[in-house]
Parts: C-alpha cells; structure tokens; sequence
C-alpha cells in the first residue's frame, strides 16, 4: 500500500464524521416528518408542549425542528398562545399529489384483484352529481361466457344499482332527501325499491354492513355488490362494485362479496389519499 493509500485518523476521523452528519440529518428529517403529521392532526393548532409530548422529544429538540420548518413555510405559529399549525408551503406540496392523481390508473391493478377473487365482473363507478347517476368507468370482465355487463360510460340510477345505493347512504339525511327530490324513485323491474320508506330502511342497514346489494333492481337476473370510495375530504365520489348472474351470486355468496369489495374500495381510498367519513 502507497503512502498515499494509507488511512490516516485524520482521514478517518472525516469519514466518521460524515456517516455521523449523515445519519443525524436523516434522523432530523423523519422527526421533522412525524412533527409535521402530528400537527396536520390537530386542525386546531397544538402547544409545543403538547406536541412533544406526543412524539416523545424534548420541548428544546422539538422547537428547533418547527423552528426549521416555520422558516421553510411548511409550519407556522399564531395565535396568543403560539400554537403551531400546518403552513402554506405544506398545502402547495401536498396539492402536487391531488393534481396528479389518477383514479382509474390507481384502481386497476386492484380491479383485476377483484375480479380474480370474485370470479365475476369487477366495475369502477364514479357518480355524476349533476345528473345524479352512477357512471361506470372501469371495467375488468369475468372469463365467464355469460356475461351481464354495464358498458364503460353506461349510467345507471342511484336508488337502483349497486354502487348508487352505496353512495346514498353515504350522504347525511339532508343531502339524501334533496337527491331524492330531484331523482325520484323510477320503477325498472319488479324488484326496484319505489317507497321511500323501504329504501331508507335499506340504506341504514347498508351503512350498517358498509356495503350495498343490487337485487335485480335495474335489470332482471343481474345482482351487483358495492362499496364506496373516498377522497380526502371523506365524501364519496366512487364505488367498486362486482357483477354478475343470480345463478353465479346465490344469497349465500352475498356477504363473501361485500367483504371483497369493502377491502377494495378502502385500498381504493387509501391509495387515492382519501379518509372515511367522521361520523358523530
């Protein structure tokens, strides 16, 4: 080995120091990362106190940190108490997510999961709240030589498919009676819901079980099972669904499938970066 070759301590004194420096900023920036979680948690605000109790710093750690991050506009202070909140700078960020998103692209692969487990056509639903309809958007079919499919870009009533029933009860009583007010309760087939006080009492046990069944109600022989989708806000906006024949959907494979798509449209919701409603 050459003079030049040989480590010295100086040499690696440095390299220590930088692995040290190195480490020590990764592990500021994942505490700097769960601060910034904990404060997006309290819409509030939180005291500096409380937010290093929680995270488990010291109150002069923790200042330091929201320090850094106030000066960068991802935390800010107001308020006579100085408590901490979500900055500016963090919203234009996290709004690069929301403008990038893509439904379809995202829900595919977990379409074709469905379809898979399911044996049966699996739908991606978005629901059209001008016209007050369900659209249906994605699409994986079964291998199955029979068939009963919705079209890409077919609509279908709200009170009377799979995924608009779970959209309605999704809504708050208020919104639920205005929506019904301008759609009405059309009749398609012998087994369409056509009282309100029928389809009310369908859509408390729908919220019950976290997802809704469509008996034939929109057209004869087809059964469809679905579970709705979330965006950040907690509002549905879509719906997986699984359909398919009465033959192949017995009432015994009824609650198989509402677990399947519960799973789903939360990974859905999840993926997406969206959040169940809170209920009181």
């Amino acid at each position: 080995m050459s003079k030049a070759d040989t480590p010295t301590r100086s040499n690696v004194r440095k390299r220590n120091e930088g692995g040290a420096a190195s480490t020590g900023q990764v592990q500021s920036l994942t505490r700097g990362l769960v601060l910034l979680e904990r404060i997006a948690e309290a819409p509030a605000g939180i005291m500096l106190t409380d937010l290093s109790m929680q995270v488990g710093l010291p109150n002069s750690t923790t200042h330091r940190l929201l320090t850094t991050m106030q000066q960068m506009g991802f935390v800010q202070q107001t308020g006579d108490l100085g408590l901490w909140s979500i900055g500016v700078r963090a919203f234009t960020v996290g709004s690069g997510f929301l403008s990038s998103r893509d439904l379809s692209t995202m829900a595919m692969p977990i379409l074709r999961q469905v379809m898979e487990a399911a044996g049966e056509t699996s739908n991606l639903v978005v629901f059209d709240t001008d016209a007050w309809q369900s659209v249906v958007v994605g699409q994986v079919q079964c291998r199955e030589l029979m068939r009963m499919l919705a079209p890409i870009g077919g609509r279908l009533p709200l009170h009377a498919s799979g995924a608009g029933k779970a959209f309605l009860a999704a809504q708050d009583e208020f919104h639920l009676g205005r929506i019904l007010q301008k759609t009405g309760l059309p009749q398609y087939t012998e087994q369409t819901i056509t009282a309100p006080a029928r389809l009310k009492q369908e859509i408390m046990q729908i919220q019950k079980q976290g997802f809704a069944f469509d008996d034939g109600e929109h057209a004869i022989g087809l059964r469809c099972v679905a579970s709705c989708i979330y965006d950040e806000c907690g509002e549905a906006f879509a719906a997986i669904s699984v359909s398919g024949p009465k033959s192949r959907i017995p009432d015994e494979r009824i609650t198989h499938l509402g677990s399947l798509v519960m799973r789903a449209a939360s990974e859905v919701t999840h993926h997406y970066g969206g959040k169940l409603k809170q209920t009181s």
